[in-house]
């Protein structure tokens, strides 16, 4: 039986899950005469803040509270509870929320769709003055016979309570703008799930992505098949599915079970197109142990084997599966949790299946999208072919071409991109798009980059603090005392074992101040995150161990009743056979590093897992924990990069594979998934993508020659996996104990590491004395993870995001909330795809061909690179001699 099931209209497509309403204008729906409209929530669906001070009154605030300026968690540590800004606020015996011109109307709209049919204007409840006033109107209910008229009620009359509390019954939705305007409030368990045209459809487009995708990894310049593509993609492939194959049940023999079956159980529906979509979420994406296998082979001459291999990488994605499943209760059924990036896949997978939401004589989402995403696709190849100065917009560098302070400062390659202007969305949303994330984290990453990059690192870098002056002012390359890229050959033997002799010989390695300003975020991020989690979601975490609620379950948690949930011992069970797997690749195969080893490089994404999925559902942004995974085995294992490869690989991949797949949890929990059906999904996508990947590796390991080399014909020269082989040298054989180690350059950094712990406390504590402190929203893991890509990000993808990011999530979320609600996220996804299929076109046609010299050669295509921001030129030049100390020779 279906629960909150809304009726069909003519224009519904096959789902019964329905988009959400957008905004309609007060003006539109009052009568003269009435004051501004205001929504009503009742006591009972929203908790009480209780942080200090949550007492005054919130009349000043703004339509934009809940999600500009940070989630439900308060310095107390309570989670679910509304922040002092948010407009949800108790005021004497009746709470309000957004007013009409801020929030999608959702109690006239649910009476409308339940059978009612309303004489007049919609139905509002006032905030003024401590009663609740309603103007007159009339609705006829399918059930009765007549007509009932709802007049003025004072709250403390019996009959305007109960048709408060009808009216709430008939339309329960969630307290979060965005989770409104982008998630369904509506389920129909009813709806086919596990049905063989979705097993077909994911099963074939996932494997043939994942094979692309793991080609593409070993060639440069190469596109990507990402998940959104798969979305789109499969889309008309299910609905031609549903329209030939036979919609016959067949029934197998009884000794089989004598269960029934069908190929074709109706439209193609929502939920099937969200497992699609989860399916390739977890199996397009090449493995992070892939990189161990290719460098250990050509770099190393240390052979593996299939066998190995597929230990290695379905167990680094598969432990995260497992340890994904505990953080369930913290991050996934929470309605505070709101994962941004889960709620563009819920518009645009609603803008497929749900019924048409132009009722209101407004542009469709599915026309807007398919606008926007077109013309995305037609723009791509003007900057990425056509016109590339249009991508590498920096304009002042054009006119003062050889002026090293000018291209440093305003450069888009090697600078810091203070001309803020692009015209590449791929550039833009390089970090992230910047339609996503929630304003009050985009402030974060913003005071983050411009105090660590445009003030104290142009400081530094002009003084000549550590030499930076001699090395170009942003590049993710190390550098040898003569200003030159760091020669590793130099210092490495032909056996592949470090050189000390030549290592004093030659230099000690420098970073640029960008590089090093990375890892000295990278330390404070370490304790702080630990810190923050400790002290902002320490009591959810241990009232979440013993089993207690801190925050009462939104209409999607109620619905999500209807299906039965994973146990905890099918996650358990599937972390120790995966882990049991990890310990076989270990122990039966040299990888150079203990049984003991593998336990304490998963040690590090159980700490932080938890604390960075907080940090994810709430802001989007994804925690790193590559520095920690790098110094660890460093120390650990000095002189065996095939170990520390190993050890970072299981480290950092089962943090990421962890995040992603909690991701996709939250996802299931919007659509109303069934979990182990999720569940399910997820399991065999990550088995089956891991031998499709080491198959298709060691084939075209086989077939093309010269793979990898520099010079191959074919651009397949794996600049990833050379990455991969540079810092294995650099933290294996190396060492970091030469970098950070007594008497380093860099050791002063490690002192950061108790500066992150520190930061967070006084914030904490200060906020907790005033909880209206311009403060309130100081996060400081966002602070310091935001500005961490650059390199190889840099400062323009940084300042084009903020502008972007402002303009959106802050002026246009204020002043036009209808239109944002609405297309937004929509907006964000028809962007993202079609650039991403922008990219692949171009590849095909123009870079593909002809082994990439197709070009178009005039000024718009080499202006840019003229420049000294190009060329990556140092404000000094280094000395021939070398600059630098000796000390590093001891």
């Amino acid at each position: 039986m279906a629960h909150h099931r809304r009726p069909f209209t003519s224009s519904s497509s096959s789902s019964t899950q329905s988009v959400p309403r957008p905004p309609t204008s007060a003006s539109s729906r009052q009568p003269a005469g009435y004051p501004p409209a205001q929504d009503y929530y009742p006591p009972s669906q929203y908790q009480r803040s209780n942080t200090a001070g949550s007492a005054e009154s919130y009349e000043s605030e703004t339509d934009a509270d809940v999600f500009a300026y940070g989630p439900p968690s308060t310095a107390n540590g309570g989670r679910g509870d509304f922040p002092p800004t948010s407009p949800y606020g108790l005021e004497g015996d009746k709470y309000i929320a957004y007013p009409e011109s801020a929030r999608p109307r959702t109690a006239a709209t649910g009476l409308q769709s339940l059978g009612y049919t309303s004489a007049g204007g919609g139905k509002r409840w006032s905030d003024g003055e401590g009663y609740y006033e309603s103007y007159a109107e009339t609705y006829e209910d399918e059930f009765s016979s007549g007509a009932g008229e709802i007049a003025l009620h004072r709250p403390g009359t019996q009959d305007g309570l109960d048709k408060v509390a009808l009216e709430l019954e008939l339309e329960e939705d969630s307290p979060y703008p965005e989770v409104r305007a982008s998630v369904s409030n509506t389920d129909d368990p009813d709806i086919p799930v596990m049905t063989f045209r979705m097993w077909l459809i994911g099963g074939v487009f996932c494997a043939i992505a994942g094979a692309i995708n793991t080609i593409f990894n070993f060639r440069y310049p190469a596109p990507g098949v990402t998940p959104i593509v798969i979305q789109l993609m499969t889309y008309p492939v299910g609905k031609l599915l549903a329209y030939i194959l036979p919609m016959d049940v067949y029934t197998v023999p009884r000794w089989l079970g004598g269960w029934t079956f069908t190929l074709n159980p109706g439209p193609f529906n929502i939920k099937e197109h969200t497992l699609i979509t989860i399916m390739a979420n977890v199996s397009v994406s090449p493995a992070y142990a892939l990189n161990v296998t290719v460098v250990s082979e050509l770099f190393y001459g240390h052979t593996l084997g299939i066998a190995c291999d597929i230990l290695l990488l379905t167990s680094s994605q598969c432990i995260g599966f497992g340890m994904a499943g505990f953080c369930r209760r913290f991050v996934v059924w929470p309605a505070s949790m709101l994962w941004p990036q889960c709620l563009v896949v819920c518009t645009l997978l609603n803008t497929f299946h749900a019924e048409d939401d132009g009722h209101d004589g407004s542009m469709t989402r599915f026309k807007f999208f398919f606008i926007i995403g077109s013309s995305a696709v037609i723009w791509y190849f003007v900057p990425g072919f056509f016109f590339k100065a249009l991508s590498w917009f920096s304009w002042v560098c054009w006119i003062w071409p050889r002026s090293p302070t000018v291209n440093q400062l305003f450069g888009t390659f090697s600078g810091l991109g203070m001309g803020c202007i692009t015209f590449d969305w791929s550039q833009i949303a390089y970090i992230g798009s910047p339609l996503v994330m929630p304003w009050w984290a985009e402030c974060n990453v913003a005071i983050g980059f411009l105090v660590f990059y445009w003030i104290i690192a142009p400081i530094l870098y002009y003084t000549n603090v550590y030499s930076y002056g001699y090395m170009p002012m942003s590049d993710s390359n190390p550098y040898d005392r003569y200003g030159q890229q760091y020669n590793i050959t130099r210092v490495v033997t032909e056996a592949n074992e470090f050189n000390a002799t030549a290592y004093a010989e030659y230099s000690p390695l420098y970073l640029s101040v960008t590089y090093s300003m990375v890892y000295l975020l990278a330390y404070m991020l370490t304790t702080a995150v630990l810190t923050h989690t400790a002290l902002y979601h320490g009591k959810a975490i241990w009232d979440g161990i013993r089993n207690v609620k801190n925050e009462d379950d939104d209409i999607h948690a109620k619905l999500m009743r209807a299906y039965p949930e994973v146990p905890n011992w099918w996650y358990l069970a599937f972390l120790v056979s995966s882990i049991a797997l990890a310990i076989g690749a270990v122990g039966g195969w040299d990888l150079q590093m203990p049984i003991w080893g593998l336990l304490i490089a998963l040690l590090i994404p159980a700490v932080y897992l938890l604390p960075a999925a907080f940090i994810y559902a709430m802001t989007g942004q994804e925690l790193a924990i590559n520095l920690v995974a790098e110094v660890v085995p460093g120390y650990l294992f000095p002189g065996r990069p095939i170990a520390n490869m190993v050890f970072k690989s299981y480290a950092v991949q089962t943090m990421g594979e962890g995040l992603s797949f909690t991701q996709d949890l939250k996802l299931g929990h919007y659509i109303k998934i069934p979990p182990r059906a999720t569940f399910t999904v997820q399991c065999l996508g990550t088995f089956v993508s891991a031998v499709i990947q080491v198959g298709v590796r060691h084939w075209i390991f086989n077939s093309i020659p010269g793979i990898c080399s520099p010079r191959q014909t074919n651009n397949f020269t794996c600049p990833s996996n050379r990455v991969y082989y540079t810092s294995s040298v650099i933290w294996g054989l190396i060492g970091p104990d030469k970098m950070f180690g007594q008497g380093a350059l860099y050791h002063y950094q490690l002192w950061f590491l108790l500066v992150g712990a520190l930061l967070p406390v006084p914030v904490f504590l200060w906020i907790r004395r005033r909880p209206r402190s311009i403060f309130r929203n100081l996060n400081w893991p966002v602070l310091l993870t935001g500005p961490t890509w650059i390199p190889p990000a840099t400062g323009i993808n940084y300042s084009s995001w903020i502008i972007v990011g402002f303009i959106f999530q802050y002026l246009l979320r204020r002043t036009h909330f209808a239109w944002w609600s609405k297309y937004n996220f929509i907006l964000s996804a028809a962007l993202d795809t079609g650039t991403v299929v922008g990219i692949i076109l171009v590849f095909l046609l123009l870079q593909l061909p002809k082994h990439g010299t197709v070009a178009l050669r005039w000024w718009g295509n080499t202006v840019f690179t003229n420049t000294a921001d190009y060329l990556g030129m140092p404000s000094r030049t280094p000395p021939s001699t070398g600059f630098g100390s000796d000390t590093w020779k001891s």
